[in-house]
Formats: structure tokens, sequence, C-alpha cells
């Protein structure tokens, strides 16, 4: 019988590495929204007292905080439940398989939030002192 490899010690660095990049790609939604970068074009005209304008600013505060992982598990909770009714205004309406409604990236970045907010945050994190 080979020996087991654990990776278990790894388990908070992956933590710590999924909240950071996660952040990292969720924020670039709200930048977008807000400066025009990365540029993309639904967004252009944006009016910041709107939904969309509410959800950029969701983006780019509670992507920071994760990224830094400060007030990590609350502000991944609220992130979660954004992403759930971001996904069933305006996904689901197109129908209910996310491959089809264009919503796998909602549904995604609403179960990362929500095992961040049960797992906490990991290495490399303000909260984790």
């Amino acid at each position: 019988m080979s020996p087991s490899i654990s990776l278990e010690r790894y388990q908070p660095y992956l933590l710590g590495l999924l909240r950071i990049v996660t952040a990292f790609l969720f924020l670039q939604h709200g930048t977008a929204k807000f400066f025009g970068f990365p540029h993309v074009a639904m967004f252009d005209g944006l009016k910041f007292f709107s939904m969309l304008g509410a959800a950029g600013a969701l983006e780019i505060g509670g992507g920071l905080l994760l990224l830094v992982g400060f007030l990590t598990r609350p502000t991944a909770f609220v992130l979660s439940g954004m992403m759930a009714v971001a996904y069933f205004m305006a996904h689901f309406p197109k129908g209910p398989l996310p491959i089809l409604n264009q919503g796998e990236p909602a549904v995604l970045f609403c179960f990362i939030f929500l095992y961040l907010a049960a797992a906490g945050p990991g290495r490399f994190a303000i909260d984790r002192g």
C-alpha cells in the first residue's frame, strides 16, 4: 500500500487563496460598472442610483473587504445573498438551468461566498488574528 499524501495542512492557505482570487474576480464587476475598467459595453451609461449601481457598490466594497480579509464572514454572507437575488432576478426568468441562462457565475459566487461565511477567511487575512 502506498503512503497517502495529506494535503490537509495546506487547507488554510488554499482557503485564503480562494478568498483572494474570488474577491479579485468579483471586484472587477464593480470596477467595470463604476470606472469602466475593464470596459464592459453593457455598463456604458450606468446610473449610479439604480439596481446595477447598488450592485456595483457592493461589488467594490465587499470585494475590497474580502480581498484583504476584513469582516470576512458577514461580508461574504451579504454577498452570497446578493448573488442569490441576482440569479433569481436576472437569470432564472430566462430558464431554470444556469448553463442556459448565463447564471453560472452568479451561482458560483453565491456558493463560494456562503462557504467563506461559514469557513472564515483562511490565511493572508486581517481577520485571521
